[in-house]
């Protein structure tokens, strides 16, 4: 049911959007009332005239959506169809519908009534989503068969030509491109409109009138056992032989299930090319024209028997099911391709920018070791410089000490002792100058670390100062919310002591209320009791009399016992002033 409801439904969407004069997705509902009645009628189903005003009853005015009419006709219509319609007679009716507004107006190699077998066609071969297009695939099946059936050479070549001058913003054809690329003739040169017309009545017998194989052969007789020729139509279920081909005198219909079977025959009474069909009750003899014919036919009915063995589709539906999941594969295998391929184009940026942040990492690094390496030659060179200054003090010193040597050797002779107490001394001097030097290295080595202590100090003095500023504005953040808060539980309170006060205002004026209501209850039941009494004793003494007594200047309301106590004015006023009261509480 799901697959028929969908072919019905693209023959529909037709003559609905032939119907949408302005493109708006709107129709009429006076239209939709005659395309309703005319579906009814050619789907034999009971129509209800008063569906569709119940459907649409808050809609009067103004055109109505096929959003809307969709659901009337999928109820109403569509799910009470059975399979026992003529669907060409359905399909001629949408045509009607939409064939004049769409047609092109160019002459055609192709009359009309072909026009209509490719607008059935495409309705069978086009995509099912909307609005309906066929995909060169299915463009490219439909050309082939038609050139097949005329008996010519199918030029791949110009087709792949045709697909390239195709319009890439387009998915496919329309039908109305369809039936105006087949009726110009450009995949048709050279052959005349008959065979066209033949040529596209042959694929639209196999394509939408499951005939799987036609022809004349001769029949033999059950009751006169005399051969007559018949022209046979072979459907996935059944074989129909009619008088002639124009399939207007139907003589009979061979009823296929699975088990039934078919057998070549020998030649016998001057018959030729016989084979039999056995069937559960009768059994048909029948002659082909040719071997030829007869092989073709036997294995057409073999094929037959064993698809409905089967419980399969005749071989173009599904071979059109193939194509379509074919597409649907290839489409779902592109997406999953994009879909990769996207991925793969993230991670590939992804990777990038980890390289890209690697490498920024990487010159900082060595920004800093150069740095580092910039300060560790300068205090190289600083050091190189104290230790030469040094040396060439020492040497200094050194050149001295020997100058005196020298000036006192001279005087070696007159002064031996005195120069043996300043050997002594000069060697005191040299042990004093290399205690000197050593102290003085001592003294450069604590002066680096002081420096370097000086400095850490320095930073975490710094460190310790941005802490304590940040310590103070923190303090200083969290007494501003805590009197933002307190400002705010203050307003609260005393918006709550309010609430509090006219609740017990309001209680106060409810219990006022309640007594004021017992009061005038009271006084309403005592005024009941009195008037009831009243009423009793004038009926029981006086019948139907009443008292006649002076009346009001405002109009009273007259009951079945007299004149009422309150005036209509004065009863409007007491119900008003009780709403009043009990709305207050």
């Amino acid at each position: 049911m799901g697959s028929l409801k969908d072919e019905l439904l693209k023959a529909i969407w037709h003559a609905f959007t032939a119907l949408d004069q302005d493109h708006s997705g709107k129709v009429s509902k006076s239209q939709l009332k005659v395309l309703s009645h005319n579906l009814c009628t050619v789907l034999k189903v009971p129509h209800d005239p008063v569906a569709l005003e119940e459907h649409f009853r808050d809609d009067d005015e103004g055109p109505v959506s096929n959003q809307g009419y969709m659901p009337y006709l999928n109820r109403f219509i569509l799910e009470k169809v059975q399979d026992n319609f003529d669907k060409i007679e359905f399909n001629r009716m949408c045509w009607t519908l939409c064939v004049k507004k769409n047609l092109t107006k160019n002459p055609l190699l192709i009359t009309e009534e072909d026009a209509f077998k490719v607008w059935v066609i495409f309705n069978f071969l086009s995509e099912d989503k909307y609005p309906l297009i066929i995909v060169s695939e299915e463009i490219e099946y439909l050309l082939k068969k038609l050139t097949e059936a005329m008996g010519g050479g199918w030029q791949q070549e110009q087709f792949e030509h045709y697909k390239i001058n195709f319009d890439d913003s387009k998915n496919g054809l329309s039908a109305w491109e369809l039936i105006e690329l087949i009726g110009n003739g450009q995949f048709s040169k050279g052959m005349d409109r008959q065979t066209v017309s033949m040529a596209i009545n042959e694929v639209f017998n196999e394509l939408i009138l499951d005939v799987l194989k036609q022809g004349y052969m001769m029949k033999k007789g059950h009751r006169r056992k005399n051969w007559t020729e018949r022209w046979f139509v072979l459907k996935p279920n059944i074989i129909s032989y009619y008088v002639s081909e124009d399939l207007k005198d139907k003589k009979g219909d061979i009823l296929l299930d699975e088990n039934c079977c078919v057998e070549s025959l020998p030649d016998k009474d001057g018959k030729k090319c016989l084979f039999l069909v056995k069937c559960f009750d009768k059994t048909f003899e029948i002659s082909a024209s040719d071997k030829k014919k007869k092989q073709e036919w036997i294995q057409a009915i073999h094929s037959t028997i064993h698809l409905l063995k089967l419980g399969s589709p005749p071989p173009h539906k599904e071979a059109r099911q193939r194509r379509k999941e074919l597409r649907k594969k290839q489409l779902a295998e592109q997406e999953e391709l994009e879909r990769q391929m996207k991925e793969l184009q993230v991670a590939n940026e992804s990777k990038q920018q980890e390289l890209e942040a690697v490498r920024k990492k990487l010159e900082e690094a060595a920004s800093r070791a150069a740095e580092e390496e910039k300060k560790r030659l300068q205090t190289q060179v600083e050091l190189q410089a104290r230790f030469s200054t040094e040396l060439e003090r020492e040497k200094l010193i050194r050149q001295q000490m020997e100058e005196q040597v020298a000036q006192k050797s001279s005087e070696l002779e007159q002064y031996l002792q005195r120069v043996r107490e300043l050997e002594d001394m000069y060697l005191k001097l040299q042990e004093a100058l290399e205690d000197e030097r050593q102290a003085r290295q001592d003294e450069e080595t604590v002066r680096k670390l002081q420096a370097r202590l000086l400095e850490e100090e320095s930073s975490k003095r710094a460190e310790l100062e941005k802490w304590h500023l940040e310590q103070q504005q923190a303090i200083q953040t969290t007494e501003a919310e805590k009197q933002e808060l307190e400002n705010q539980r203050v307003l609260k309170e005393q918006a709550l002591q309010e609430a509090m006060e006219q609740l017990e205002q309001l209680e106060l004026e409810r219990k006022q209320a309640l007594e004021q209501y017992e009061e005038v209850k009271k006084k309403l039941e005592m005024a009941a009791d009195k008037t009831k009494s009243w009423k009793d004793k004038v009926a029981h003494h006086e019948g139907l009399i009443r008292l006649i007594e002076p009346g009001s200047k405002n109009p009273h309301l007259i009951t079945n016992w007299g004149p009422a106590a309150f005036t209509e004015a004065e009863l409007e006023e007491r119900e008003k002033n009780w709403k009043e009261k009990k709305t207050t509480e």
